[in-house]
């Protein structure tokens, strides 16, 4: 990684309109690179949507393995902070790579409203997700496991709702989040917080049942097959089936 760090070429400076973003400064820390700019913007409260290229591609398509000030909804500002991992997106990488920043005013495509991350959905369910269409660009809609595609449909109409389906055999885990892009527009993309998918019925309340008429066999079982006890001289106080046991007579009584 440090043989990359020293073949790190050219930072470029990337311009949108009458807002302006210069990569400043760019780190090693171990497979990570962090790369600072600045976004300055004479409105504060304006919003951005951006993405980060490099060359190896000739800056094609967005990189995936980053997080921070990057994506949608990002405002203007000094000093922020773009972290990607790139052992993940391109393994052994070696060689000269340049880095490059886009953007521009971001207008959401759709604007998520009811979906919660902060809940459990089961698997063979559906749910119901909501949403403020920013266009009329159908839109593909699709549910992943980490960087799995577990299942999705694509040019949905982008008119506000749509049922989402939890596969019955989908894996359980916490590494779930949907991914909502424009059709129209590769770099376009809007992912969801992580969620959790549990199974469709509790494992409890799967294993009770089991315990319950395993106890009812065990005592129909004791009831009906003659068990009897009492001592090896035949006093009679063994008891078969339901008999009520008759206490041994007392010495002398």
């Amino acid at each position: 990684m440090k043989g990359f760090l020293l073949a790190v070429a050219l930072l470029a400076v990337g311009s949108l309109a009458a807002q302006t973003i210069t990569i400043k400064k760019v780190e090693v820390s171990g497979d990570k690179i962090i790369v600072y700019y600045d976004l300055e913007e004479s409105n504060p409260d304006r919003e951005f949507l951006l993405n980060m290229f490099a060359s190896r591609d000739n800056f094609t398509a967005p990189l995936q393995k980053v997080k921070g000030d990057i994506g949608p909804e990002v405002k203007p500002g000094l000093n922020k902070k773009v972290e990607w991992s790139i052992r993940e997106e391109y393994g052994g990488y070696k060689g000269k790579l340049s880095l490059e920043i886009r953007g521009k005013i971001y207008v959401p495509f759709v604007k998520l409203q009811n979906f919660d991350a902060a809940k459990s959905y089961r698997r063979g369910k559906q749910y119901d997700i909501m949403w403020r269409p920013g266009n009329t660009d159908p839109i593909h809609i699709e549910l992943y496991k980490g960087n799995q595609r577990v299942a999705g449909d694509l040019n949905q109409p982008n008119n506000g709702s749509y049922s989402l389906s939890i596969p019955s055999g989908a894996k359980t885990g916490s590494d779930y989040r949907l991914k909502i892009t424009d059709s129209k527009s590769a770099e376009d993309v809007i992912y969801t917080s992580y969620f959790k998918v549990k199974p469709k019925v509790p494992l409890l309340l799967k294993v009770l049942p089991v315990l319950v008429i395993g106890g009812a066999a065990a005592v129909l079982g004791g009831g009906g097959g003659g068990v009897k006890g009492g001592s090896s001289s035949g006093t009679g106080t063994g008891t078969s089936g339901g008999d009520i046991v008759t206490p041994p007579i007392p010495p002398g009584g």
